[in-house]
């Protein structure tokens, strides 16, 4: 599904090449095969290389994010890689408090992770229990990434930190050319619930400005 909604969003983009947000709602105010009930997709940042979609998520106050971007001096494989390895993102990422892989299911590729990061002062630090899967798809061409939050018995809840219960994640990676040639395509779906008091005015400002 992941890989229909990129190959969906890459029609959709051959439409309006050089446009503007309002032609992009304009030309499919959807951008995805949406359910009976589900809110259309909103604009809110339009950059060359980067775009940025939101929604509500019914019944919270809440959004769905949604990421179309490109670039064009890394390799699909080099930023793929990126994203698996968590050792190195204790490196790059200074908010990273806790990342571990828990458990892993060598017939099928998934692990499971505890990932605990630091949150703004006075708030308490996430923590998240998730499982991530992952295919290089080499017939069609592309590289996904799917993880969902779990309950895992090793990790229990920890006081000091709270604990994020809702989240999902899928990202699908379309080479230019090649897996190992510079030059890609990256759609990212995301939503998770920090269970944050914040405002739905003062989280989208803070997407928007971040």
């Amino acid at each position: 599904r992941s890989a229909q909604e990129m190959k969906h969003m890459e029609n959709v983009s051959s439409l309006f090449q050089g446009g503007h947000a309002g032609e992009y709602r304009q030309a499919d105010p959807r951008l995805g095969r949406e359910a009976a009930g589900e809110q259309p997709w909103e604009m809110i940042m339009d950059k060359k290389h980067f775009k940025l979609w939101r929604r509500p998520i019914g019944g919270t106050n809440l959004y769905q994010y949604r990421v179309f971007g490109s670039y064009t001096d890394v390799t699909p494989r080099q930023f793929f890689n990126v994203q698996l390895d968590t050792e190195y993102r204790k490196k790059w990422d200074s908010l990273v408090i806790k990342l571990d892989v828990i458990e892993r299911d060598l017939a099928t590729g998934s692990e499971v992770i505890h990932w605990v990061t630091h949150f703004p002062y006075p708030m308490y630090s996430r923590d998240y229990v998730y499982v991530r899967r992952y295919r290089v798809d080499k017939e069609n061409n592309l590289m996904v990434l799917v993880s969902r939050a779990v309950e895992h018995p090793s990790v229990p809840e920890a006081p000091e930190y709270v604990r994020v219960r809702t989240y999902e994640s899928q990202m699908v990676i379309r080479p230019h050319k090649t897996f190992d040639e510079n030059g890609f395509d990256y759609l990212l779906t995301y939503s998770d619930n920090p269970q944050t008091v914040f405002p739905r005015y003062c989280v989208s400002w803070m997407v928007s400005s971040g």
